[in-house]
């Protein structure tokens, strides 16, 4: 067995419960922007000074680009899904941060109200969040959403 299908499968096992399901479809993609935008918020000027100027040389896109390479390891179409999703992230941020609300106090309010909502589903469901047994499930979360969203189109992941 893939060691996609490990992880997946391994995470899936807490997020068996309906409404800890539902939750996670809101939260997961709202702390993973999140992270994306107080990330952006840290300034960048070495970010800047090496990549240039422009709105995505930031160290969310430094970060992103990590994430990226830990999810090619995973499996290449998923990699795709979360590029996809994660260039959405960063456009989203620099909207808001384009505006008059500061891009890290926005993120901060989504990263707290997530969580919330996170360890509410999880205290439904009767099991610990995955994260907290390996780390590793911060990043798997996002991937096994994506995945059920590849089964529903037919794209083999």
């Amino acid at each position: 067995m893939r060691k996609i299908d490990l992880l997946l499968s391994e995470y899936g096992e807490s997020h068996r419960n309906v409404t800890n399901k539902i939750i996670h479809w809101i939260c997961v993609p709202l702390i993973f922007f999140s992270v994306i935008g107080l990330t952006a918020s840290i300034p960048s000027g070495l970010v800047q000074s090496i990549l240039g100027e422009n709105p995505y040389a930031n160290w969310a896109t430094i970060m992103l680009v990590l994430a990226i390479a830990y999810y090619s390891t995973l499996s290449i179409t998923l990699t795709i899904g979360m590029m996809l999703f994660s260039a959405l992230c960063l456009y989203v941020a620099r909207l808001i941060a384009e505006t008059s609300t500061p891009l890290w106090a926005a993120s901060l309010f989504i990263f707290v109200v997530a969580w919330i909502g996170q360890f509410y589903g999880h205290k439904v469901e009767g099991k610990k969040p995955s994260f907290l047994k390996d780390l590793q499930f911060l990043m798997i979360g996002p991937a096994w959403l994506m995945h059920f969203i590849y089964k529903k189109l037919g794209i083999p992941y």
